[in-house]
């Protein structure tokens, strides 16, 4: 008779990955700096860090599927929100422009 162990999911063993990477990133900064003034330029830098990650996971989850390019509902509701942002109108409602437009076209196409 044997004993079968339970097997880890991989997705558990990659969370528990990022996040001790994520910790050591950020304890890492600390350390290096230690309360030294940053370079102008180093500080541009850092803070143009956040919105390029942003636009490029919305970019890729947006557009990219399985290696293709891919232009569908997601693609439209970005559209509206970009549309909506421009117009100067709230965050909020441009997020809920973008899903409710993305709906619509789920629910009609």
């Amino acid at each position: 008779m044997t004993v079968s162990r339970p097997v880890r999911s991989p997705s558990i063993l990659w969370l528990v990955g990022v996040a001790l990477a994520s910790a050591a990133i950020k304890a890492i900064g600390p350390i290096l700096v230690g309360g030294k003034d940053l370079s102008p330029s180093t500080g541009a830098v850092i803070a143009l860090l956040a919105p390029a990650l942003l636009t490029a996971l919305v970019v890729t989850e947006t557009f990219g599927e399985v290696g293709h390019l891919v232009l569908d509902e997601k693609a439209v509701g970005v559209g509206v929100a970009a549309l909506a942002l421009a117009l100067r109108a709230p965050v909020l409602l441009a997020v809920a422009l973008a899903a409710l437009t993305t709906t619509l076209l789920r629910a009609f196409a």
